[in-house]
Parts: structure tokens; C-alpha cells; sequence
């Protein structure tokens, strides 16, 4: 027999029985009394029935369950409430439709094992005779030391019911949820609920009006969660072109969206004309009619957003006012619809963006890989964070890894800025930390109070960090501005960050800016260098280097010979914060070079003799490599061009390296000098710019980089 509980009992239950009495009248049955006898009036007192007048109508209800979700107490006195069968020790999905048993069994446990309360959901009750009820249901923990469940349940009436469901469809900007919060919030009106989205909303592309028979309809949500018969057509899952066209149709009048009843199976099997659109359209063999309700944004002429369709049983038609409060419903929530597109649209374009700027593929010298995991899957999560690898045209490859602050579209749209700038003056031959102070000074002037404050976005503080390789020496220059040390493994298995000198970032205040160092170091082959963003390493509860030494493990952990793409995705699996707060990004590069017996570097004092003697060591070295004469003959020529102009303009000693690089040549040609060669309009026998004019026709690219000590002129030449 049931007991009630002392008052002085703090759980929910308690709580709950305590406002329900200062409303319901104890003359009858006790709140927590066992269930109403078949023969109880109360129990047969039909759903429509209504408290005395004057007395306050009652729609709030508690029922008490065990570990093993059995009813142990219940509250359920109200009259709304009649007919629910929770007897003291059933089950409590036995209250619940077949179709929502695993659904609602799973919130349950989950709020067993997490003691986080799950609050107002909308959800179906059985009565005995086979009517249903709908509540708001909230799942709370039991007060410790109890164990167990409260389950509060509040009858939802009409204008309660389109409130909370108004409220609740509003929240989240993924289009996916909208259509799901509409579809249980249009639980209430029948069996089985649906929303069908133009493909074009559901992408997020541009919605405009267009003809009746193109609209193409993708199911973006279906409740309740059950196995469906074959052929339905269930979540994702795009209906049948016939079927599209005929409820693009019947829902559009003398081209004006209406809703439409259909009452019964003979009427929509006449409609759909098919048995294969039955299949695809109708949940299950029992007799079943279906409101069809548009999901309308307002316009002239106004758009159809999709369908919302809403099956019950043949035997419970749909009253006026019943399809006036569909209606209402869809009409208040169309417009998050529209906006979940347009989240949806701007999502789309951040990440193709972020697509873009990710790596493609290692080159001969390099392989990469690399991770970008958003902080959530909408947009509004999606950030600033890139990374980068490309070759150089002199045969060096960049690595680049970027933080931007903030998310959304003003950050990635900062990020790909950058990107292409730090993109386009490494090629050009800046050193990183060049490259860094014109990133500071974009940065600074894209937050004046133009093109910054005023469009509500500021990319002060972002940082940077860049690295370079040469695969001839194996050296790696590196600079950051307010970013993360790297990680580098070295062949023999150490692992640990770099020691990068720390800058305040990008656009800091000018009395905060220091000079942007440069951090070199050898990276011998097979060396495994890892950049990444503070997404990956910080976690509130542990320290930040303990973070960092966590990655410096997992990547020492990197096999030589596993695949560099599932090792990296291995990684951020290991070491990604239990509770991302953040952007994750990750590369990884393989430091590999070239072979010794692809590279040659030879030094030469500036004499009037330093031409003859390169072409002569350089010939030597052609032969060996077995040549054809006519690249030969093109490479020595160069060679003598650029060591002649060496000696002429520059001075100093002169270095000069070829390397063999899959289908061409790279000549380079080191010098003391630091002025810059141009190409000018002169002609050929100019005695001005001869030798620039000659390098320019024998190559297929050529260029300048600048070192600690003068500059570099290289120039490929196709084999």
C-alpha cells in the first residue's frame, strides 16, 4: 500500500504533492494513494471534464519512480488527469505510447546516471481507453540520500501548449532541430508527425518563388522515434519526385498556400494515386487521415518554405478548431525556419571556406595532414581557426596555423585574409617574421573604425605562427605572434615544444609590439613537426603545459610508417578536451628532404673567374646526372648569367645549389647584396638587365627570396 510521505521530506516528489495541495481538495482520494479501482468515478470521468466552477483547474502532476522506473508514489488527482494508469509498482512507460517507450526510457536513464534534471518536453500520455493526453514533462534527480525519479507532468492546454511550443522551436539555429521541435511540438495534434523541407531550405540556399511541379521535399524530422514500415520514407531521406509534386499542389490553390485535410485512407490513396506513394507517405496499414499545413514565408507573392503533416487515426477527425491551432502554430514557428536556412546557408559558406584553406597534400619533401574539428556543427561555432601547408616556388615549404578570435562569418572571413596574405608573401620571399609584421598591420587597420568597430567585429589578438623548411639544409625558420609552441619529434623519438621567444599577438598597442623573432633549428629527416591551435591543449581543469605535454606524448607516439592523416585524427581523439570549448585544429608534417644525391651546393669568391668556375662544376655535375644536352646546355647558361650578376652587382662570396627535383631543375644563385633584380623593358643585347632577360626566357618561374645575409635568385628549369 502506498504511503504518503512526511512533510518534512525535501524531494521533488514532495515539493510537488506540497503545490498540488494548496489547489486540490483533500476530501477525496489521498494524493498519494493507491490507483483508482475500475469502478471509481474519477477513473471513468472523460478527458473534456472540467473542475467545479470557480474552483482553479488543476494541470499540474507528479509521479515518484525507483531506480528500476516503477511507480513507487503518484499525484495525479487532478481530472485532467483521469484515466492514466499509474498503478504503485508498474512500469512507468506503461503511461506512455508504444512508439515513444525507447525515446522517453532513454531520457530516464539518463537522468539516473547524469543527476542533470531534464526539463519540459512535450510528450504524449495513454489513458486506459486509448485517448491520449498531452503534458509537459520534466525528469528531476531525487534529493539525496533518496534514489530515483520525479516525473512532473503539466496538462497542456491550448494556448499554453502554442506558447511552450513557440518558445521551444525558437531556440536553436540548426535547421535540423527547428523541423524537429515543430514535429513534436505538432505531436500534440496527432499520431505521427512530419516535416518535409524544400531541398533548397534545407541546404540553405536562396529561396525564391518557383513553379508548382519543381519543388523537391527532403523529410527533415519525424516523431516519434520508431521502426517504420518499408518503404516509408524517414529522416533524410528525399520523397519521391510524384510525391513532391502532389503536395506542392495540393497545398497551393489558385497559387495561394492552404492547408488541406485529408480524413481518411480512401481519400489518400485517391489523392497520391499509388501504392508506392502510399508506401512512402502513409505510417503503417491502419486507416489514417493527415493535415497537411504549409509552411509559408510571408512575401509577395509568398514562398512555401515545406510541409508540416500531421496523421491520427481515421476514427478521431480533425476539428476547425484543431486545424486553426495547427495552422497558428505553423505560421508563429515558419519564420525560424527561414532562419535556420539562412544560419544554415552562412554555415555552409564558412566551412567551404575553412575546406579551402585546409592542406590538399604533402609534396615530395613534406607530408601533411591535418584536423578541424568546429567548436559546434552550426556556424555560430565555426571560427577563426586555419592551417595551411604549400609548397614555395624555390622549393621551400611553408606551414602556417592561425587563430583568429571570434566565430562566425566576420571570423572566417578575417581568417581567409590573412591566409591568402600570408599566402602571397611567403611566395614573394618574405621571411616569417616579415610576413608577421604586414599580418600585425593588417589586422590594425582592419579594426579602425571603418571597416572594425563599426561592423561589430575586432580581429585584435589573433595569433599566428609560421614555419618554414628547407628540404637541401634541413632547416626549419619559425616565427609566432601570440601562438603555441610547436611540437617537434626528432627521428630518435624525443618530443617536446619549441622554445619560441612569446609575442602579445597580432594588432597588439604599440607599446605592447616587439620585434617578431625568428626561432631556427634543424630538423633532421623524419622528423614529425605538429602546429596547432589552444582549442586542442586547454582544458579549464589541467594546467596548460600539461595539456601541451599530453600532445608532445600522443604525437611521439606516431609510428614512421603509420598513415600521417588517421595518425593525426588519432591525436585529437587522445588529447581533445572531454568538453570542447573551442576550435580544434591540428597539422602534422613529416619532414622528409631531399637525397643527398639530389642536391650540390658549392662556394665561390666574387673573381671576375667565378662564372667559368661554376659552369664547370656545374657541368660535371649535369653528366653525372645524366642530362639530355639541350637542359644541359639551358642550366649552364643560366648558372652564368646569375653568377655574373652576382659578382657584378652584389659582391661577397657566392653560393651556388642545384637541386634535382622531380621534372626540373632548381638553380640557385646566394649573394651579400640586398637590392632587388627587375625584369626591365630593355631588349635582349641591352647591356642592362641582359642577364635577367636571358634567365627569363630559358626558365619556367624564377624569383628572390632574402636571407640573414643578402639574397637568393633561383630559377627552374623544366628537364
Amino acid at each position: 500500500m502506498d504511503s504518503t510521505p512526511s512533510p518534512s521530506s525535501s524531494s521533488p516528489f514532495d515539493l510537488v504533492s506540497s503545490a498540488l495541495g494548496r489547489y486540490i481538495p483533500r476530501g477525496g482520494a489521498a494524493a498519494a494513494g493507491p490507483a483508482e479501482s475500475p469502478g471509481d468515478p474519477a477513473g471513468q470521468q472523460p478527458e473534456h471534464d472540467h473542475p467545479a466552477v470557480g474552483r482553479p483547474e488543476q494541470i499540474l502532476g507528479a509521479v515518484n519512480l525507483d531506480r528500476e522506473l516503477r511507480v513507487t508514489h503518484r499525484n495525479l488527482e487532478a481530472p485532467v488527469f483521469a484515466g492514466l494508469d499509474a498503478v504503485i509498482g508498474s512500469p512507468f512507460v506503461d503511461l506512455l505510447p508504444q512508439g515513444d517507450v525507447p525515446t522517453v526510457t532513454r531520457r530516464l536513464r539518463q537522468v539516473l546516471e547524469t543527476g542533470e534534471a531534464h526539463v519540459a518536453r512535450v510528450q504524449r500520455l495513454r489513458r486506459r481507453d486509448g485517448s491520449e493526453l498531452v503534458v509537459s514533462m520534466s525528469i528531476l534527480p531525487a534529493a539525496a540520500p533518496q534514489e530515483g525519479l520525479t516525473v512532473s507532468v503539466i496538462a497542456m492546454a491550448r494556448r499554453l501548449h502554442l506558447y511552450a511550443a513557440e518558445t521551444a522551436i525558437g531556440t536553436s539555429l540548426d535547421i535540423g532541430e527547428t523541423a524537429q521541435s515543430l514535429a513534436e511540438s505538432l505531436l500534440a495534434w496527432g499520431d505521427v508527425a512530419a516535416v518535409d523541407l524544400d531541398f533548397a531550405v534545407w541546404t540553405g540556399e536562396g529561396v525564391t518563388e518557383r513553379a508548382q511541379g519543381r519543388i523537391r521535399l527532403r523529410r527533415a524530422a519525424l516523431v516519434p522515434d520508431r521502426a517504420w514500415p518499408e518503404g516509408y520514407v524517414t529522416l533524410g531521406q528525399d520523397l519521391p519526385s510524384d510525391a513532391s509534386r502532389l503536395l506542392s499542389q495540393a497545398i497551393r490553390r489558385a497559387d495561394a498556400p492552404q492547408s488541406i485535410v485529408l480524413p481518411d485512407r480512401e481519400a489518400i490513396e485517391r489523392v497520391l494515386g499509388s501504392p508506392r506513394l502510399v508506401r512512402a507517405l502513409v505510417p503503417g496499414d491502419r486507416s489514417a487521415g493527415v493535415a497537411c499545413v504549409p509552411l509559408v514565408l510571408e512575401g509577395d507573392p509568398p514562398v512555401v518554405l515545406g510541409v508540416a503533416e500531421v496523421w491520427r487515426r481515421a476514427d478521431r477527425p480533425f476539428a476547425d478548431s484543431e486545424l486553426f491551432d495547427l495552422q497558428e502554430l505553423v505560421a508563429r514557428t515558419s519564420h525560424h525556419v527561414d532562419l535556420a536556412r539562412q544560419h544554415q546557408r552562412e554555415h555552409t559558406q564558412v566551412l567551404a571556406l575553412q575546406r579551402r584553406l585546409l592542406p590538399r597534400s604533402g609534396g615530395r619533401t613534406v607530408q601533411t595532414a591535418s584536423v578541424y574539428q568546429p567548436t559546434t556543427p552550426d556556424s555560430a561555432g565555426v571560427g577563426g581557426d586555419w592551417v595551411n601547408s604549400f609548397p614555395l616556388p624555390d622549393g621551400r615549404t611553408a606551414l602556417v596555423v592561425g587563430d583568429v578570435v571570434g566565430h562566425g562569418l566576420g571570423a572566417a572571413a578575417t581568417m581567409g585574409q590573412l591566409s591568402m596574405e600570408a599566402r602571397a608573401l611567403l611566395s614573394a620571399g618574405l621571411a616569417p617574421d616579415e610576413v608577421l609584421e604586414h599580418l600585425d598591420e593588417t589586422v590594425t587597420l582592419l579594426d579602425d573604425s571603418e571597416s572594425g568597430l563599426a561592423a561589430g567585429y575586432s580581429a585584435l589578438g589573433s595569433t599566428c605562427c609560421i614555419a618554414v623548411y628547407d628540404p637541401v639544409s634541413h632547416r626549419v625558420a619559425l616565427s609566432s605572434a601570440g601562438h603555441l609552441p610547436p611540437i617537434l619529434v626528432s627521428p630518435d623519438g624525443r618530443a617536446g615544444p619549441l622554445p619560441v621567444h612569446p609575442h602579445p599577438g597580432l594588432g597588439a598597442e604599440f607599446a605592447l609590439r616587439e620585434p617578431f623573432g625568428v626561432h631556427t633549428f634543424v630538423a633532421p629527416p623524419g622528423s614529425l613537426l605538429a602546429l596547432y591551435t589552444d582549442g586542442l591543449v586547454e582544458d579549464p581543469a589541467v594546467p596548460i603545459d600539461e595539456g601541451i605535454g599530453r600532445l608532445a606524448e600522443a604525437v611521439a607516439a606516431v609510428h614512421p610508417w603509420d598513415t600521417l592523416q588517421q595518425a593525426a585524427r588519432r591525436v585529437v581523439s587522445e588529447v581533445m578536451p572531454t568538453r570542447q570549448r573551442d576550435d580544434v585544429t591540428l597539422l602534422l608534417a613529416r619532414l622528409i628532404g631531399y637525397r643527398k644525391g639530389d642536391t650540390a651546393t658549392w662556394r665561390l669568391p666574387a673573381r671576375d673567374d667565378a662564372a667559368a668556375r661554376a659552369r664547370a662544376l656545374v657541368s660535371a655535375l649535369l653528366r653525372q646526372w645524366r642530362i639530355r644536352d639541350g637542359t644541359r646546355d639551358s642550366v649552364l647558361l643560366l648558372v652564368s648569367e646569375l653568377v655574373t650578376n652576382a659578382v657584378r652587382f652584389a659582391g661577397g662570396p657566392i653560393t651556388v645549389r642545384l637541386i634535382r627535383a622531380g621534372p626540373g631543375l632548381l638553380c640557385e644563385v646566394g649573394d651579400t647584396g640586398n637590392g632587388r633584380p627587375r625584369l626591365g623593358r630593355g631588349g635582349l643585347l641591352d647591356d642592362a638587365g641582359r642577364g635577367l632577360h636571358v634567365v627569363h626566357r630559358l626558365t619556367s618561374r624564377w624569383g628572390v627570396r632574402w636571407t640573414d645575409t643578402g639574397k637568393v635568385v633561383w630559377a627552374e628549369v623544366v628537364r
